[in-house]
């Protein structure tokens, strides 16, 4: 009897133990159920995690200066050379196949005149570049060599290639080079000034744009869009203000900072020709209260042929104009107002546009654009 109350007490705690055992099992598990729940719940608690991650990168996206890496000079050079080769060679071939004939007659010589003023090169250079070509392909005959060498030869000494092209973007004892641009409106004055600064940017220099054009509010806007593609301050005011006054400020700014470069766009109303010269040099006088303007660009539409030269004398009787831009030299221009131009001021061709492109402005090289005249 007393055999069988102990066996019945020990199936007794054996199943007490396998029921606390299994709940005991029980609870063990309830928290272990949870890790995929877990899992998925880092999961899901992840893409708010990388949009979190993403937004403050927008900021550096927002700072312009590593959206774009303007182009170097080297290498626009070369696609501007091959661009403006196949928009100029007309006038070298049409030079070349009347050089070419047999018998260089007065009928030639004259047709050779009339190519050369066609194509916007001016009275007096036409007629220094055929006295030339005369003497060498006339009188020396057959000693001068190939014509097309003979033609290449004098058209880069009408181009100067020794006239100083450089840019004068640095200033002294440590101020900033000044830049004015000038020009009339729709030549692409403020555009060009957007497209200097991406040069400027491309050598590591710093600088600042003063959107002095404050007549109108679109240039400024434009003006705008092109510094925060590559990181660079504009300095603006009101629609209206003194153009004198932004001016100023920008300078200050360069001054302050120790900014290498300044670049300020003015206005180009000429139908208010008075105005717009007492302007221009109330702007140059307020800039120089606080650094010297090292360099005036004065930018030209080369498609507008000699009228490019009247805008010329009317900006250089204000201003001192240092250097020229010609835009639009991929169009319908002529090639010759590079000459013309030169030659009327004295004053050199520094930088040619060639598209529509943010980088198609390169400087210019009187070798390269008479091998693309020449075709």
């Amino acid at each position: 009897m007393l055999l069988l109350i102990l066996l019945v007490a020990v199936v007794v705690v054996v199943a007490v133990a396998l029921t606390i055992g299994l709940v005991a099992t029980t609870r063990r598990r309830t928290p272990d159920a949870p890790p995929p729940a877990g899992d998925a719940s880092v999961i899901t608690e992840a893409p708010p995690a990388e949009t979190s991650t993403e937004a403050p990168a927008e900021e550096p996206g927002a700072s312009v200066t590593t959206l774009e890496r303007p182009e170097g000079t080297a290498s626009r050079l070369v696609r501007l050379r091959q661009r403006l080769a196949g928009s100029q060679g007309g006038l070298g071939r049409g030079l070349l196949a009347l050089l070419s004939r047999d018998r260089l007659d007065e009928d030639t010589w004259e047709a050779i005149e009339d190519t050369l003023l066609t194509a916007d090169i001016g009275v007096a250079p036409t007629q220094q570049l055929v006295g030339n070509l005369r003497t060498r392909l006339r009188v020396e005959g057959s000693e001068a060599g190939d014509p097309r060498a003979v033609l290449r030869d004098e058209l880069i000494t009408l181009v100067d290639p020794t006239m100083d092209r450089r840019l004068q973007v640095s200033g002294a004892d440590g101020m900033p080079g000044v830049v004015l641009v000038v020009g009339v409106n729709g030549t692409g004055k403020t555009t060009t000034v957007g497209k200097l600064a991406r040069i400027l940017v491309a050598e590591d220099r710093t600088v600042v744009l003063g959107a002095a054009d404050t007549f109108r509010a679109a240039a400024v806007d434009q003006l705008a869009t092109w510094g925060e593609r590559v990181g660079v301050e504009v300095v603006r005011g009101p629609e209206g203000s003194d153009p004198a006054s932004v001016a100023f400020q920008a300078v200050q700014e360069g001054v302050d900072r120790g900014i290498d470069t300044v670049l300020v766009d003015t206005a180009g109303r000429l139908q208010n020709k008075a105005g717009l010269m007492d302007e221009l040099g109330k702007v140059k006088r307020v800039i120089e209260k606080q650094a010297p303007v090292t360099e005036v660009l004065l930018v030209l539409d080369a498609t507008t042929g000699q009228n490019g030269l009247v805008q010329a004398r009317v900006f250089s009787e204000i201003v001192d104009v240092t250097g020229i831009v010609l835009t639009k030299l991929d169009g319908s221009a002529k090639g010759g107002i590079v000459v013309a131009v030169q030659k009327d001021l004295g004053v050199p061709v520094k930088l040619v546009g060639l598209g529509e492109g943010p980088d198609d402005l390169a400087p210019f090289d009187p070798g390269a654009f008479v091998d693309a005249l020449l075709g």
